[in-house]
């Protein structure tokens, strides 16, 4: 029988009092592997308690020492790499190498969040009147929360606890309820590396433990990962009790072909970002977007993706996992089929996709549909699978008039070999983040991750300068120090004298 996992809460991992529980299982086999509480609303309160009790202290350990115990947390990441991507790929099905990936693209936010001294410099400009200086100080805010989604189980709560509590903040992770475990293993190294009890704290549950931390009087801000329903939720939830949010949400990212375009590295990079990780991410091309004459490549993509096959996380033949549950599953196949009902062609057809020796995986095999309009279906809904579909324009401009039309802004791509229509795109596209000859154009943690439209809400986006801005705010003085004897007449006017 699986065990039930351990909360951390008030300075220890301890099990919760809860009689409500969720099992995490394995998607590719229904095997159940752990069950995860649901935190009471006591323990909730209790870890909010001792995050703002270990605010005090940390916020006042100096940051050079903050950078050097994020060091040695980056460090313990990478040496337990695989062994965290091996949990990362028995409860949410990615294959070995995403799983890896995954989380290096989490150690480079630890890594950057190592650089903090120099992130939180403030300014100073002296003599700004007679005698007056002024001068900024950047300072923490207190307890975070993080709400953390099942698609990246390592690299989102990455984003988010290692830069928090950099900037002297203290934290509290809600990851997803369907695959815990690597989340919980994180917490266990980050406690390896001799932080303080209670600057990192980790609660399990669904929305009830979400709202009870974004309602919490004593919680500052909240960071959160996941649909578009759930994000606006936290939003509006999170301003409407004076915290302070980032939600980054849904999205619908296209890729426009342009004819001039390298055709391998075309179908390659549509292949790639269309199933990595089963289509499950929020930066995977769902859109082609075909110029002109570049719809002739279209059966040459459909041969492509014919090729790939899903499979189990330790097969060294797949190309992707399974679909985080039977009802992921479930909603991606109804997808296909309204698909089908509004008239677009569908060239390939995974509804029915099994793998041999796992016959209860919750499988999805490649879809592409053809002939795809604004008005269907599954192109304003975001699918979250596997599911590819394109359409067709005469022109650039057409390209871009469709793509700013959509409501979604997080990611967009074009592949072409004319430096003019690249810089045409990237100056006009109303989206986030841009790729030119690149398909997923997550930027590095030097940058920031910055989605638009209703693929984000809030004013500060995730990791990055974006992310020490959230996480912290900025004092203001103005100072003037008097000789002893000096005597100033009174000033009665705003001006500084």
């Amino acid at each position: 029988m699986a065990s039930v996992m351990d909360i951390y809460v008030d300075g220890e991992f301890r099990q919760s009092s809860t009689t409500e529980t969720i099992a995490v299982t394995n998607p590719a086999s229904q095997e159940i592997l752990a069950v995860a509480p649901y935190a009471t609303m006591e323990e909730v309160d209790r870890a909010v308690a001792a995050g703002k009790a270990a605010f005090e202290e940390w916020r006042s350990v100096p940051a050079p020492q903050r950078a050097r115990l994020m060091m040695l947390y980056q460090a313990k990441l990478k040496e337990n790499q695989d062994d965290i991507a091996k949990i990362l790929c028995q409860e949410l099905g990615k294959t070995f190498a995403d799983a890896q990936g995954e989380v290096w693209r989490g150690i480079e936010v630890a890594e950057q969040a190592c650089n903090i001294s120099s992130d939180m410099l403030g300014a100073t400009s002296e003599n700004v009147a007679r005698g007056i200086d002024t001068y900024s100080l950047i300072q923490p805010l207190g307890v975070c929360v993080g709400i953390t989604p099942f698609n990246f189980p390592a690299m989102i709560p990455l984003w988010m606890f290692p830069l928090a509590i950099a900037c002297g903040n203290t934290f509290i992770l809600k990851p997803s309820e369907q695959d815990p475990m690597t989340p919980n293993k994180l917490t266990e190294l980050f406690y390896e590396c001799g932080f303080p009890k209670n600057v990192l704290q980790l609660v399990h549950g669904g929305k009830e433990q979400v709202d009870a931390l974004i309602t919490h009087q004593d919680t500052k801000a909240i960071s959160f990962v996941g649909s578009v329903g759930v994000g606006q939720h936290v939003y509006r939830l999170g301003t409407q009790n004076l915290k302070r949010v980032q939600s980054m949400t849904g999205a619908k990212n296209h890729m426009v072909v342009m004819p001039d375009a390298n055709k391998a590295q075309v179908i390659n990079a549509l292949v790639g970002a269309s199933l990595g990780a089963a289509g499950q991410r929020c930066m995977a091309i769902s859109v082609a977007v075909f110029v002109g004459e570049a719809k002739g490549w279209i059966p040459d993509l459909k041969d492509a993706l014919a090729a790939v096959k899903p499979g189990a996380w330790d097969d060294d033949e797949a190309a992707y996992g399974p679909q985080i549950s039977v009802a992921a599953r479930d909603r991606i196949l109804g997808c296909i089929d309204k698909g089908k009902e509004e008239g677009a062609k569908c060239l390939l057809d995974g509804s029915n996709c099994s793998v041999e020796g796992l016959p209860d995986g919750n499988w999805v095999g490649p879809t592409l549909f053809s002939e795809v309009t604004p008005e269907m279906s599954i192109y304003k809904d975001e699918i979250f699978g596997p599911v590819l579909a394109a359409s067709n324009v005469e022109s650039l401009d057409e390209a871009l008039e469709l793509i700013n039309s959509n409501p979604f802004g997080n990611g967009v791509s074009i592949f072409t070999s004319s430096g003019g229509a690249a810089r045409r795109f990237q100056s006009e596209i109303q989206v986030g983040q841009v790729g030119i000859n690149i398909p997923i154009p997550v930027p590095l943690p030097f940058f920031s991750f910055t989605g638009w439209k209703n693929s984000f809400y809030g004013d500060h986006h995730a990791y990055g300068k974006e992310a020490v801005r959230f996480y912290t705010q900025t004092k203001t003085i103005t100072a003037r120090w008097f000789e002893r004897d000096a005597n100033v007449d009174a000033n009665m006017t705003i001006a500084l004298k």
